[in-house]
């Protein structure tokens, strides 16, 4: 036991913890508790330790990978499965929240983690950033640092080590988006990288060089566009497993619906299904996709006899009492853990392992007295282990790992296992590390996640941070072995029941800035107050202060607390007024401090009920912008919620009452004493009662009211015509958020009143100009904006208003959902002009 654990550390030392944690976990690993041990996994298990064989799928996002193919390789043919997404899609729409950006791409990676503990196969990411729709290639991989993202999938390959590499898009733009273009482009120049030493050579300290047999394109039939063909290589992956009691079609729809942020729920499909293949590199495929790849125990010198021992053990297995082969299990692990292929052995002692804890009816978990520590501070943990089966077990040793430090072992000296009797072991370890999602460390550029040096050859293309966690270490029959249980927090919920989450560790004490943006009128001295919500982590005293700015005036310099108690949650605020009246835009940033403890960290959860927790630890910054901003009228607005936005937030912030107008209000209520009513983003796509509404919502702008409609996308269109005067929304946007723009109509009234909008309006927007333009725009319509990309003609479908009786129909494709909360001051402009009559 000891000279095991002793090689542990010295690995650790060698590679530190996280290169470890990422060699020994499979990537779904690390939101679960203990491995599922019923009959038909434990069956699937026996199944899978006789085969060899490796297959890698290579797409751009969370949802391009196709999970009834992932599902079919992973439990069928029970081959190791990953799926690398370069991007976590942070820059698209969330249907089921206001979360954008990076928020968006953290529920993104717990949604593809989700799908994979669903459909068996693991879950990769390179440092790319889904910065938004790209119409080719080009600009993606100028825009990602085309080098450093194929490092990445190279060292994804090398240490992944597929037999077969597959592309879900063709390196020749069938697949419509640039990104999707951008990663087969880049596996096709990896599948060859990754095998030559000469390519990125500083890897080669942790891996080797790694040459897959043959990179096929999955080719598709969706989207109107279809390029399979019957002279293609095909596989039928329409069969059941009775071990599951589900097809994979089935399956496929249960994995797919974890994907709820982009409305991916999935109906299941049954029987005979072919997917399709085209050989882009390596020998094609002719009867099986594994042609020429030995994914046998064969394929590995030395191995003679474990493939027949595996054999005898499948063949006398007893479902009822899988007690039985535990030692005939143990004797296998014995011979597999002296190959000298360091790849496979490793991947089967783990199974290996997990195998014989099944069968032994062992089960063993981890969790953390609190569900949140302050860095530095002692976590107490417990760890349950029960043996059910009755079979000779005892406990060794019990190691608790932090991501920094040194590891905290206890030693048991063999404490035996009573049968079917839940033991507890308490212990503690220093949280020494804040566990903040890794490529969110530093500050980072639209093309890419900045990661730090240490996790390069570590976390790198990990789906998560790897986590605080306990290995278990057990002599079961006659052998010892370890296992190893992420620590989690754990909880009854009186209406959900038992409940795992994640342990956050964070700093002593975060301060949130109340508002993303603070928006200041030049030609108003008026202060605003910025409220910070503090919280503590631990006990003490302390104060907290804005960081001076050049430009503005913070009064007071600082607010002292005392006697603050774990737990706490409290608010200070502070006067903000411009010094001058030049119009700016300035960080702030709050400093707290308890105890001589200092953090400008802020704390931001996130929970939905179909993913864990998470827990992201921001800046604790926000904008100041001082705007030259006109915003006549009564300023109340009504606001009817669509997919999710923070459009009524930023408008809160120049001074307007937004209120949430429900069904009931809009056909009940006198609409005139609003303003403006707005929809929100894609709301005739999935408010379901707006059909019912319309009618109501067109005689509010007949009668002098002003209706602003936010984009939809063009498939689902609830109400047609959206406006009293017929359009309809197209696939048509424009990326470059640097784009110039044409006044085609410059004597406009949206362009004049009360705001006169000019070419440095539309300077520091984000990520795009619009998506989802509209087209067959009847000519009541003004179209006083044109834009467009790069080599494209001129597009009119931004920016559409009417006259419409007594008042003003506007619908705008224009990006305003991202422009407004990032504080962009042309962005104001044109949208208070907008809603202004």
């Amino acid at each position: 036991m000891f000279i095991i654990i002793a090689n542990i550390r010295l690995f650790l030392m060698k590679m530190r913890f996280l290169t470890f944690a990422g060699l020994l976990f499979s990537a779904a690993t690390f939101a679960q508790t203990a491995p599922k041990a019923d009959i038909g996994t434990i069956r699937q298990s026996l199944n899978k330790l006789q085969v060899l064989g490796s297959v890698l799928y290579v797409a751009a996002h969370p949802d391009d990978e196709n999970t009834r193919l992932l599902a079919y390789l992973a439990n069928e043919k029970h081959y190791r499965t990953g799926y690398l997404a370069l991007t976590r899609g942070d820059g698209g729409q969330n249907l089921i929240g206001n979360e954008q950006g990076e928020l968006l791409g953290l529920i993104r990676t717990q949604e593809l983690l989700a799908a994979r503990r669903v459909d068996g196969a693991e879950q990769f990411f390179t440092r790319a950033n889904d910065f938004g729709f790209s119409k080719g290639p080009d600009e993606t991989l100028k825009i990602w640092d085309r080098n450093r993202i194929l490092s990445d999938v190279v060292w994804t390959i090398r240490r992944f080590k597929p037999d077969v590499i597959i592309c879900r898009f063709p390196t020749t733009g069938e697949g419509g988006h640039g990104h999707h273009t951008a990663s087969a482009i880049l596996a096709q120049e990896a599948f060859t990288a990754a095998a030559d030493p000469k390519k990125f050579p500083e890897q080669l300290k942790y891996v080797q060089v790694w040459q897959a047999k043959r990179l096929l394109w999955n080719t598709f039939s969706f989207g109107g566009v279809n390029t399979t063909s019957e002279s293609q290589f095909k596989i039928d992956e329409g069969a059941y497993n009775p071990l599951l009691g589900k097809g994979y079609g089935e399956m496929a729809a249960e994995s797919r619906s974890n994907h709820k942020t982009q409305g991916f729920g999935t109906a299941a499909q049954r029987g005979q299904f072919f997917d399709y293949f085209k050989t882009i590199l390596g020998e094609a495929p002719k009867s099986s996709l594994m042609d020429g790849v030995n994914t046998t125990w064969a394929r590995v010198p030395g191995s003679d006899g474990i493939s027949a021992d595996i054999d005898a053990i499948k063949k006398g297995f007893d479902d009822e009492h899988p007690d039985k082969s535990v030692p005939a299990l143990i004797e296998v692990l014995k011979k597999v853990e002296r190959q000298r292929d360091f790849y496979w052995r490793n991947q089967k002692v783990r199974e290996l392992k997990d195998l014989i804890a099944a069968c032994a009816g062992i089960w063993m978990e981890s969790y953390a007295a609190d569900p949140s520590y302050a860095q530095n501070e002692r976590m107490d943990v417990r760890t349950q282990i029960i043996s059910r089966q009755g079979v000779d077990a005892c406990l060794s040793e019990i190691v608790y790992y932090n991501p920094t430090m040194f590891p905290t072992n206890k030693l048991f000296n063999d404490v035996a296992l009573k049968p079917n009797i839940l033991t507890s072991f308490d212990g503690d370890l220093k949280a020494t590390e804040i566990t903040q999602p890794y490529w969110l460390r530093h500050p980072h550029n639209p093309g890419q996640y900045t990661i730090d040096p240490v996790d390069e050859n570590g976390q790198r293309t990990l789906p998560e941070t790897t986590p605080y966690m306990t290995i278990i270490t057990l002599r079961i029959l006659d052998k010892e072995m370890t296992f190893i249980r992420p620590i989690q927090y754990k909880y009854t919920d009186p209406a959900k029941g038992e409940i795992y989450q994640p342990v956050d560790v964070t700093p002593a004490i975060t301060a949130n800035i109340a508002a993303q943006n603070y928006i200041f009128r030049t030609d108003s001295s008026q202060p605003q107050t910025v409220q910070i919500n503090l919280k503590t982590f631990v006990n003490g005293n302390g104060s907290v202060s804005l960081q001076p700015v050049e430009g503005w005036k913070i009064s007071p310099d600082k607010i002292d607390f005392s006697d603050k108690k774990k737990g706490d949650e409290w608010t200070a605020e502070f006067a903000v007024t411009p010094a001058n009246d030049k119009a700016k835009t300035s960080l702030l940033t709050a400093v707290a401090q308890i105890n001589g403890q200092q953090s400008s960290m802020g704390i931001q959860r996130i929970a939905y009920d179909h993913i864990p927790h998470i827990t992201l630890l921001p800046p604790a910054q926000t904008k100041l912008v001082d705007i030259n901003l006109k915003t006549p009228g009564n300023k109340k607005i009504g606001y009817i919620a669509g997919a999710g936005d923070l459009v009524s937030d930023a408008l809160k912030q120049v001074g307007y009452d937004v209120y949430q107008l429900t069904e009931a209000e809009v056909m009940t209520t006198d609409l005139s004493q609003y303003q403006a009513i707005i929809t929100g983003v894609r709301a005739y796509n999935v408010n379901k009662r707006l059909p019912v509404m319309q009618p109501k919502l067109l005689e509010y702008v007949n009668n002098g009211g002003t209706l602003l409609v936010q984009y939809n996308n063009n498939n689902g269109v609830l109400v047609n015509p959206i406006g009293p005067y017929p359009f309809r929304p197209v696939n048509e946007r424009v990326t470059d958020e640097a784009a110039k723009v044409t006044f085609a109509q410059p004597d406009s009234e949206v362009l004049t009143s009360p705001n006169k909008i000019g070419q440095n309006d539309f300077d520091a927007w984000i990520q795009e100009r619009g998506l989802y333009f509209v087209g067959d725009i009847d000519p009541q319509y003004q179209t006083p904006l044109e834009m467009n990309d790069q080599g494209e003609a001129p597009k009119k479908g931004s920016l559409i208003v009417a006259n419409y009786g007594k008042g003003r129909f506007v619908y705008t494709s224009l990006a305003f959902f991202r422009e407004l909360p990032a504080g962009v001051p042309g962005a104001y402009r044109l949208f208070v002009n907008l809603i202004s009559k």
